[in-house]
């Protein structure tokens, strides 16, 4: 048996790990769930504690699984989810549930910092705008609600550098990660001193910060026993979960782009500066390498609106599913397909959870439009379907404002699977959607990719291009390019005329 890395998605449900050989071949995975707390409506909590018993449990089930010796591992790299805020003690003990990407309590620290510094000033350092979900209100949040946890508090961490923690002692973070905070001077890769310097918070409280590629140490012997491995083995930083999707699609230079559809959407570039919008309706990532940045533009609910159509509008292709032993949203493609594009005029506005890109607004929320006696089911659920492509193309338009030209775009995620929806977005997009072998484990292959350069296996990121295999693609289709060009410029106006409603259901 050869060499492998063993790559862990430390994601919102649960640790996902997915043993790769040097080919980026995928040889086994296990994933163990965790619980997320909702103490209040603005509040979204994890347990730390539940990441650690995941890792070691997903650890020892692949081993187990796949049957490679532990001085086969070489060494273990991470891809984690975002913008979380942990407080942790000297001795990397927690003090308290991590509050994750999700958790927008701090809203009035937002508005606080906004009178502090401009925020088109930290646009421009952070390339994000001022939002509650990012950790610098996590962390203003403790020291205005719990002083105490905040004094004592050595380090604020997020979800994968804690379990780095546990594993090696380490106290560190990459520049991906730490381009999620609103406290991460993207240009400079490092800590903003005047971001810190105008809120108040000083930088030994933050980890220090390094290339994804980092090899940040090996198992303390106490780690490697309870998950399994040789203490030899090498720890890779990796990198947040978006970088790491970018890298696992193979969009690791300058004109690639990838969507990723799942829950949430996402489209987002690789490219060698930092992308700037004056509306500031997309924001920029630091990618897994030093020089390179991931504009990106995100929407709150897309497989999520999908679900929503299944849950309350198909309750006979769920019954038929089941029975059939196939999937419902197989049916509800089947059932769609009977229309023709654009749904003869019934539009879905997607906001079901309110949206970010474009329009950034927690008051929006979801829209029929155009109803009329000849539309069915079928009208509906194609129109959810086109509702999703059409917001995202809002997204994609921002950057093609700017001639951010892409050669294709690379679809990953759980709402990649079948051949329905991918045509759909390209024809709406107007752009060639291609489909990699690997669709939910990108991820995973992109903390592998960081692990394979951290040990020596490549020599850059950049090899993801030959890792990467591409299975199929869609082009888009002339006769349905026009109906949606149509129906593009209505879809926004929708939105526009509505938003005084919207705020006043509010």
């Amino acid at each position: 048996m050869g060499k492998f890395i063993l790559a862990h998605d430390l994601g919102t449900t649960g640790n996902k790990a997915t043993l790769f050989d040097e080919t980026g071949e995928c040889v086994a995975s296990s994933f163990s769930g965790y619980e997320t707390f909702f103490p209040d409506a603005l509040s979204v909590e994890q347990e730390p504690r539940h990441y650690w018993e995941a890792v070691v449990h997903s650890t020892r089930e692949l081993i187990a699984k796949s049957g490679a010796k532990k001085e086969d591992i070489v060494a273990l790299a991470f891809s984690g989810q975002m913008m979380g805020a942990l407080p942790v003690d000297r001795k990397g003990n927690p003090l308290s549930r991590i509050l994750i990407w999700a958790d927008r309590r701090g809203v009035e620290e937002v508005e606080w910092v906004r009178e502090r510094i401009d925020e088109e000033r930290i646009y421009e350092i952070t390339g994000h705008r001022l939002s509650a979900n990012y950790s610098l209100a996590k962390i203003l949040w403790f020291r205005n609600h719990h002083r105490e946890i905040y004094e004592e508090a050595y380090k604020f961490l997020l979800a994968k550098d804690f379990v780095i923690l546990r594993l090696t002692g380490e106290w560190v973070t990459d520049f991906s990660d730490a381009s999620g905070t609103n406290l991460f001077d993207l240009s400079s890769e490092k800590w903003s001193e005047e971001i810190l310097r105008a809120v108040g918070i000083s930088e030994e409280k933050l980890p220090a910060v390094c290339p994804s590629t980092t090899v940040v140490g090996t198992l303390r012997p106490e780690a490697a026993e309870e998950l399994g491995l040789s203490p030899h083995t090498q720890v890779v930083i990796g990198g947040g979960d978006g970088a790491c999707a970018a890298c696992g699609a193979g969009v690791v230079r300058e004109g690639q782009a990838y969507h990723y559809l799942g829950s949430s959407s996402w489209i987002a570039l690789a490219s060698f500066s930092p992308f700037y919008d004056e509306k500031k309706r997309t924001f920029t990532f630091h990618h897994l390498e030093r020089g390179l940045f991931m504009p990106t533009g995100t929407m709150q609910s897309a497989g999520g609106s999908y679900q929503w159509c299944r849950d309350a509008l198909c309750e006979k292709e769920v019954e038929c599913a089941r029975e059939l032993g196939v999937s419902t949203y197989a049916l509800m493609d089947l059932q769609a397909s009977l229309v023709p594009p654009g749904c003869e005029n019934l539009l879905f506005l997607p906001y079901l959870l309110g949206e970010r890109a474009p329009w950034w607004n927690p008051h929006a929320r979801g829209v029929f439009l155009g109803l009329t006696p000849r539309h069915r089911k079928p009208h509906f659920i194609r129109a959810v379907l086109e509702g999703v492509a059409l917001n995202l193309r809002i997204i994609f338009d921002v950057f093609r404002e700017k001639n951010l030209e892409v050669e294709n775009i690379r679809l990953i995620g759980g709402g990649a699977r079948g051949s329905f929806w991918p045509q759909i977005l390209a024809s709406v997009l107007n752009v060639v959607v291609v489909r990699p072998q690997y669709l939910e484990e990108a991820t995973s292959l992109g903390a592998a990719v960081c692990g394979g350069v951290g040990v020596g296996w490549y020599e850059s990121i950049e090899v993801a291009q030959e890792l990467v295999k591409i299975k199929d693609s869609f082009l888009p289709r002339p006769e349905e390019v026009r109906v949606y060009d149509t129906l593009y410029p209505i879809f926004s106006d929708a939105y526009r005329a509505l938003q005084p409603i919207f705020d006043r259901l509010a």
